[in-house]
């Protein structure tokens, strides 16, 4: 029997990422070997993104490029997954003839078969959104083997304006919190010690489970209470991404007592104008967006809040933009992302006619970014002389001559890191790090030896 090879392109965010990892176990318990080089590859295969139209452009290029390579070799076969095919099945399917199969978000155990079957439907992404994994899926981890996404929930029940995932990912759907602690109790037992859980809206989670004995609704807090037992278990639970409305009391308690959660919050509040929040559909307000973060800040000792802006929204005028700057100015975030609006088909803001010129959201955008690095670079000068814990990822990008390693509060990929200057050790390893150096998004420091 002849090997079987696979090449794998996964766009997107990390929620995509679980299920492009779903995909590849189920590859490789068929017997498919991963490669790199998709024109050694029997099977092509692109897991897309359709979150915004930037998105969208890079998963068709992808598409393309491997349809060339179809193209040439006819035995190949080229299956095209996740959000675009979810999206937009039939447009699809009609344009790009090259591409043997559709699998959209809701029918990645399709994928399983496919994989034996060559008669299988060439659109399988016409079906409803909603599948979510289980503990027992099939799954081949494609972060470093000390770190891993753990996907708690599927879709959102939001109806935000700018937002088109809920039509693609379907309603939330949660976990049962102990299928969610078995997958956490493997991943420890193998070597991960940070789990990054991951949901369109984390502090939703469980409004749609069963109900307790007692009557009461299952939350974020009862999953966090479970994961904390498991023994021995994680070091670092990081969450990411919490909507401004939903912070229990109980959810903050135990954020503050936890030895396990990190002092982290990826919270993307979007805007602080109040008419530009009510034309979002956002829930809440200014009044209630500030309570929440003196709160958290008041209870969580050492909080870092990673938040992301969303710019050029319809009907945002140039006072609605100052009242973001000046927000920006008087939190003092650790981190923020911020985006220019994008029209999203299907969305309640598409058909709005007051929109903003894009050079204008785009020079909005820049001084939002600009603003919040040097407020980065001043909030970083704070760890200068201190000692840290950094987890080791390995050798820098930057030069081999460093290790590259990150804070409980620097998530993967997304935020700064700490740049090891000094010392030896390992990926997967908790260094403690005297910082030396700082600048606008990262740290340098060398290994403190134990004493």
């Amino acid at each position: 029997m002849s090997e079987k090879r696979l090449h794998f392109v996964s766009l997107g965010c990390p929620k995509n990422q679980v299920d492009s990892e779903i995909m590849l176990g189920m590859a490789n318990q068929e017997g498919y070997q991963l490669v790199d080089d998709p024109e050694t590859a029997d099977l092509l295969v692109v897991n897309t993104c359709s979150f915004i139209e930037l998105a969208r452009k890079e998963s068709v290029d992808v598409i393309l490029d491997l349809a060339e390579i179809r193209q040439r070799n006819k035995d190949k076969k080229l299956v095209v997954t996740g959000c675009l095919p979810q999206r937009y099945p039939e447009e699809l399917a009609k344009e790009l003839p090259e591409v043997d199969h559709f699998i959209g978000t809701g029918q990645i155990p399709s994928f399983a078969s496919l994989l034996n079957d060559g008669q299988a439907p060439r659109n399988m992404a016409d079906q409803a959104p909603g599948w979510l994994y289980s503990h027992s899926s099939p799954r081949m981890q494609s972060t470093p083997f000390y770190t891993a996404y753990v996907k708690i929930a599927e879709g959102c029940d939001r109806t935000c304006a700018f937002c088109a995932i809920p039509s693609f990912r379907g309603k939330q759907k949660s976990r049962p919190i102990e299928s969610i602690v078995e997958e956490v109790k493997a991943l420890a037992a193998r070597g991960v010690v940070e789990i990054n859980l991951i949901a369109q809206e984390l502090n939703g989670y469980g409004r749609d489970l069963p109900k307790k004995p007692d009557g009461s609704r299952v939350e974020l807090s009862d999953l966090l209470l479970a994961l904390e037992d498991i023994n021995p278990g994680p070091r670092w639970i990081r969450m990411l991404y919490l909507y401004p409305h939903g912070f229990t009391d109980h959810l903050v308690d135990v954020m503050a007592s936890s030895k396990r959660v990190v002092p982290y919050i990826d919270m993307p509040l979007q805007h602080i104008s109040d008419s530009v929040l009510r034309g979002m559909r956002r829930a809440g307000d200014s009044a209630m967006i500030r309570r929440l973060l003196d709160r958290l800040r008041t209870s969580i000792d050492d909080l870092v809040v990673r938040t992301t802006f969303l710019v050029g929204f319809p009907g945002e005028t140039d006072e609605d933009f100052t009242q973001l700057v000046d927000f920006l100015d008087e939190q003092q975030f650790d981190r923020v992302g911020v985006f220019a609006y994008s029209p999203e088909e299907g969305t309640h803001a598409f058909d709005r006619t007051d929109l903003v010129d894009e050079d204008v959201a785009e020079e909005r955008r820049a001084i939002l970014y600009q603003k919040q690095a040097e407020i980065s670079e001043q909030k970083l000068q704070g760890f200068l002389g201190k000692e840290v814990e950094v987890l080791v990822e390995g050798l820098s990008e930057e030069s081999d001559l460093l290790l590259q390693g990150r804070l409980s509060t620097q998530a993967p990929g997304i935020d700064g890191v700490v740049y090891i200057n000094d010392g030896q050790s390992f990926p997967g390893q908790i260094e403690r790090v005297l910082i030396e150096q700082t600048g606008e998004h990262d740290l340098v420091g060398g290994i403190v030896e134990a004493s």
